[in-house]
């Protein structure tokens, strides 16, 4: 293998293009939410450090109840509730700074869904549309343009919030609502499309949990019932979640994303009270979350996504 030292020639360069060093983008983004009002903006954080939240810009219109997937470029944020339900996805350039745009728009208006995704595809499992759906709708993260049918999911399971992981093979699913909190797991193969297989259960039955995961384990935190509860799965394999430790506080509604290394979990609601509080793990160990930063403002019902996520 060459050691790069000296001058080389284009030719020998690209022959060894596969040796060359990888940038990972370190941000992680947090779009919309409810603070009150719904919000249109967009904070980013560098995940290999600590410390506050910083405005990146503001998505086309302020909506919560939003899901978000992302390329290491691109990432995309889809439906959500502006008071009331809205089909629109718009993408920002995670590298920038800036407002979104435009990107196309889901086949139905949704809110409470969850989105993941790998390099190159975004997933969308719609959630509540003018009921719960099982749909999952992808999109070509470099392009522009409208989502297509990916498939279903096993349940119809609503308010997911961020509770999607992924490996760059293997789209995860987790919990939800259906007529009352579920513990389903279920997945899929993101560059094929078709329905979701069983995959397990979470350790507990919750709503609006948040998730981040590595390239092999993806770790879910939060929700409704036992709201500082975080378990994790194998994605490679199928089974049962297991206990990772404990979040510093108990939000449902709080949002998760990661740099592969790192998972972040940021804002929620922890019984009436909105949460600004930013908190990470270490994904390849277990053991409780450690205070990271704050958001801008206290927020829940808001997505986050990275450019470094266990998915790419």
């Amino acid at each position: 293998m060459p050691n790069f030292n000296g001058v080389w020639s284009l030719t020998t360069q690209l022959q060894y293009r596969s040796d060359w060093p990888v940038f990972v983008q370190p941000r992680a983004l947090f779009l919309g939410g409810d603070t009150g009002s719904k919000e249109t903006v967009i904070q980013f954080i560098d995940v290999t450090t600590t410390g506050n939240a910083s405005d990146f810009g503001d998505l086309t219109a302020g909506r919560a109840s939003l899901m978000s997937a992302s390329s290491k470029i691109r990432a995309v944020a889809a439906g959500g509730n502006t008071g009331s339900a809205v089909n629109v996805i718009d993408y920002v350039t995670i590298a920038s700074e800036g407002n979104a745009s435009d990107f196309g728009d889901l086949s139905s208006t949704s809110q409470e869904g969850t989105g993941t995704g790998s390099s190159t595809r975004g997933l969308f499992q719609l959630g509540l549309a003018t009921s719960n759906v099982n749909t999952i709708e992808y999109v070509t993260i470099a392009s522009t343009g409208n989502a297509t049918d990916f498939g279903d999911r096993t349940t119809t399971a609503a308010y997911g919030q961020d509770s999607a992981v992924s490996s760059p093979s293997r789209g995860v699913f987790s919990g939800g609502f259906i007529s009352n909190s579920v513990n389903i797991i279920d997945y899929v193969t993101i560059a094929s499309t078709g329905d979701a297989t069983d995959f397990g259960d979470t350790s507990v039955t919750r709503y609006g949990m948040g998730g981040a995961s590595s390239a092999t384990r993806g770790v879910f935190g939060g929700g409704n019932t036992s709201g500082d509860t975080m378990d994790y799965i194998t994605i490679a394999s199928t089974g049962n979640a297991s206990d990772f430790g404990n979040l510093t506080n108990s939000p449902r509604y709080i949002s998760g994303t990661s740099n592969g290394v790192r998972g972040v979990f940021g804002g929620g609601k922890v019984s009436s009270t909105r949460q600004d509080v930013i908190q990470y793990i270490t994904i390849a160990s277990t053991g409780n979350a450690t205070d990271f930063g704050n958001l801008i403002a206290s927020n829940f019902s808001l997505t986050a996504t990275s450019g470094s996520h266990g998915g790419i």
